[in-house]
């Protein structure tokens, strides 16, 4: 309930967003009519074929994407004819001869005279709801992220039809008000037809916006971070919820610590048990090798390790895989060496402990006292001292005298330094086409299939695009020939990009420019001043730190070997 009151939430937030723009003339188009009998049944209309719609992408793989893309071609037509009958009455009554004679069917039967306008609603709410696409902000995302890790649902399409009604609610009042606001101008001047014929070009311009990707392009790149800041801290408000919940001292428990067994493997331990770890302090630290917000908050858990395992506290880091090449024993072997992980680390292949402790992030945190209670946990990077604190809490509970004082500060360069949050612009963005957004080389996707791609001229913030022989899976993109390349428009401090060097193994050369230039002073560890780098293992890339003010820049990384595979960009 909890989940859904927030989804709900977030959703009302969407009218602040640009995002919601496409949708408004549709709405504000029947706001002359009864809001019960029309506006109603249009915006829940919306809402049920959006949950569905987002369900089935979220968890049905690309065949559910492929409908989708049916259903907004199907939606196009619909509301362009919609706008052509707003802007001519006579249009308007051929088009509407369909809806009118099955609408008199259910009048026959049911007796409602009003069964038509309730029809005609509906069905343009079900178009609405195939091309609604909100700007994923911190909730939405959450929501579709925990969906497409944890599977098919019922409690997924529950909240993405609470975040869905969240839009409705706040659209109702919006057309509400704007009623109003065109009653009074008709009455005043008469110009209802004209008022008609305008909200038709508004229409018809919405239709336009819509299929040429303004909806998801243009207008979430204007997408407010004010938005995303008021959706974080209702995240970061509720208790239990979706966020940084629970490191109070003398929080109550909040359940037994549950089984280990469903590692796959251990490393720098024998396989540990809820039994012989009774009487120590365990934090229990959800992470993936290539995760960036995992990593930046690696050199803390590493402190407190280090600060406290002589004096009860047991650190497990739960390596649980975002990507296929994470489950390779041996990448997370040498992830793990090269990052100087000494404390146990369990192989979570298979999600069997991420599923035992309901978890859904990346990194989490659970805190563990010595009987074995789960006492509290924290989701995401941050809040660093306020875990100590309940760590030595703990400890101190658990009979510990004479700790040593709290770690004063943590030393942390290339990609385990802490982000420049202020000056972040740019979203996670998933290569592969299962999680894909903001795409913009022309034509699309060729799914699972090689595809000479291109670039366009000029990319606006948070577009990317490919250019060379390229074939896109749901997961990355492999590069078939040498000289492909990956671009990005972005505004942040740094730019990552999860790289591998594909099926052969061997190393792949790479070149990366900002606007054109080579990076120079603004390259990150893993490139030099020229730009040049390689591929060598399947890990998270640092390509770019702007050291001197951030702005958007253009980058691209030109591979010069054939086979490599990007997966994901991340920005700090």
């Amino acid at each position: 309930m909890l989940l859904a009151f927030l989804a709900f939430l977030g959703g009302v937030l969407t009218i602040l967003s640009p995002c919601v723009l496409p949708v408004l003339p549709f709405a504000f188009a029947r706001s002359d009519q009864p809001f019960a009998k029309s506006t109603l049944p249009l915006l829940l209309g919306m809402a049920l074929t959006f949950a569905a719609i987002a369900t089935l992408a979220a968890v049905g793989g690309g065949w559910a994407v492929q409908l989708n893309s049916l259903g907004r071609t199907i939606a196009l037509i619909v509301l362009a004819l919609f706008g052509v009958a707003l802007l001519s009455r006579r249009a308007a009554d051929i088009l509407s001869r369909p809806f009118v004679a099955f609408g008199n069917r259910i009048v026959q039967a049911a007796g409602n005279r009003n069964a038509p306008v309730v029809v005609q609603s509906a069905l343009l709410g079900v178009a609405m709801g195939f091309l609604w696409a909100p700007c994923a902000g911190p909730i939405l995302g959450l929501i579709l992220t925990g969906a497409a890790i944890s599977g098919p649902s019922s409690q997924t399409t529950i909240l993405l039809f609470s975040y869905a009604l969240g839009a409705v609610v706040s659209l109702a009042l919006a057309v509400l008000i704007g009623g109003r606001v065109f009653a009074a101008l008709k009455g005043s001047l008469g110009a209802g037809e004209w008022v008609r014929r305008g909200l038709g070009v508004a229409v018809l311009l919405a239709v336009a916006a819509i299929a040429l990707g303004w909806d998801t392009g243009v207008l979430t790149q204007l997408s407010s971070s004010r938005t995303n800041r008021l959706e974080q801290a209702l995240i970061n408000a509720l208790p239990d919820s979706t966020a940084d919940a629970g490191n109070a001292p003398g929080r109550p428990p909040e359940g037994q610590l549950p089984a280990l067994g469903g590692a796959v493997a251990w490393l720098n331990t024998p396989p540990l048990t809820p039994q012989s770890l009774r009487g120590k302090v365990v934090l229990v630290d959800f992470w993936t090798y290539s995760c960036i917000n995992c990593l930046r908050a690696l050199p803390y858990v590493k402190a407190w390790n280090d600060r406290y395992k002589d004096h009860g506290l047991v650190v497990i880091g739960v390596h649980t895989p975002e990507f296929a090449f994470e489950k390779d024993e041996g990448n997370v072997r040498r992830a793990v060496q090269d990052l100087a992980v000494t404390y146990p680390v369990a192989l979570d292949n298979d999600y069997a402990i991420w599923r035992a402790f309901n978890n859904r992030y990346w990194p989490a945190h659970y805190f563990i006292d010595a009987h074995g209670q789960v006492r509290g946990h924290h989701f995401g990077e941050g809040e660093y001292d306020e875990s100590e604190r309940l760590i030595r809490e703990l400890l101190q509970d658990a009979g510990q005298t004479n700790l040593p004082p709290p770690v004063s500060a943590v030393a942390a360069d290339g990609v385990q330094s802490a982000a420049d949050n202020a000056n972040i612009a740019s979203p996670e963005t998933y290569v592969g086409y299962g999680r894909a957004e903001n795409f913009s080389s022309p034509g699309g996707f060729a799914h699972d299939a090689s595809k000479d791609y291109a670039a366009p001229d000029d990319l606006q913030r948070n577009q990317w695009a490919l250019a060379g022989p390229w074939t896109v899976s749901p997961e990355n993109a492999r590069l078939n020939a040498a000289g492909g390349r990956l671009s990005f428009r972005f505004r942040a401090r740094d730019l990552h990009l999860v790289l591998g060097p594909g099926e052969a193994g061997r190393p792949i050369r790479f070149r990366v420019t900002l606007d054109g230039q080579p990076p120079g002073k603004d390259s990150g560890v893993d490139i030099d001043a020229n730009g040049e780098g390689v591929v060598r293992e399947q890990r998270l890339y640092q390509l770019i730190r702007q050291s001197d003010g951030v702005r958007d820049r253009t980058f691209t990384i030109e591979f010069l070997d054939a086979g490599a595979e990007a997966f994901a960009f991340t920005f700090g």
